[in-house]
């Protein structure tokens, strides 16, 4: 029994030994961490309206009723940050074609993909200012979600209340990176001019911050994959589980097969 266990220890030193040699390097931009101080440039990203984007459109002035015709009224809209937007009257939603088009009150049929929501309230302050005085309109985009999967605290859906909304915005919403998640591999994938394409991002390196995929877009899947040191500990636990299982039966047949015996010997 003696031999047994110190074999067992042997096997679980090898396994910590093997996963310590590889290592995963936890902390962000390594290559920075010895300069105190720096700069990066600003990208000046904006998050494009796209076919079947959801669109909240309000539009409102001092004279309500000039601008009535303008909205869709409909049951209480309650807007991202669940409180009510407008009670009397609310507003529908607009929900872009497949055109990239919107059918807005009176204004009729609008082009709107490829358009910035402020490029979007822009258009329609200036199409509605030749019929009302000082309209104020409200654009938000409002399916504006990501998706964060993997070695991250809390995965799943993360909807975003900004149009400026980068990886490093998105793992933070998820409770950051486990010490288990592989940082200089993470996958951004999106869907861009009808096909899915995809960035693999090394957050241990500070060029993350002017690549495309740095700043986020509406849809944006992120995987964090696990690092060696997790597949290895997978790996080891299945293989256990697959022992203990097969061990199990064997004991199980066993005692099926001393029962009859057992009991053709007592007869």
């Amino acid at each position: 029994m003696k031999f047994k266990h110190i074999l067992v220890a042997v096997g679980i030193a090898a396994v910590m030994s093997s996963c310590s040699s590889q290592k995963t390097v936890l902390p962000y931009f390594t290559d920075i961490t010895t300069i105190k101080e720096g700069s990066f440039p600003l990208d000046d990203v904006q998050v494009k309206i796209r076919p079947d984007d959801e669109l909240y459109i309000a539009v409102t002035s001092s004279n309500p009723e000039a601008t009535a015709i303008y909205n869709l009224p409909s049951a209480n809209y309650a807007s991202r940050d669940n409180l009510v937007i407008n009670t009397s009257p609310s507003y529908q939603t607009y929900v872009v074609t497949s055109k990239g088009d919107i059918n807005f009150p009176t204004l009729g049929t609008l082009h709107v993909e490829g358009m910035t929501t402020e490029q979007l309230q822009a258009e329609l302050t200036r199409l509605i200012s030749a019929e009302v005085e000082d309209p104020m309109v409200r654009v938000e985009l409002v399916n504006f979600n990501v998706n964060v999967a993997g070695e991250v605290h809390k995965p799943g859906i993360i909807p975003v209340k900004r149009n400026k909304f980068s990886i490093l915005d998105a793992l933070s919403a998820a409770g950051d990176l486990t010490e288990y998640g592989e940082r200089s591999n993470v996958l951004v994938m999106r869907e861009e001019d009808g096909k899915r394409v995809y960035a693999h991002l090394d957050l241990n390196s500070s060029d993350v911050f002017t690549s495309p995929y740095f700043y986020l877009q509406q849809n944006d899947y992120i995987y964090v994959e696990p690092n060696s040191i997790r597949q290895a500990n997978s790996k080891y636990n299945q293989n256990n589980a697959f022992k203990l299982s097969v061990t199990s039966t064997i004991v199980s047949a066993a005692s099926v097969i001393a029962s009859l015996v057992i009991a053709l010997t007592v007869k």
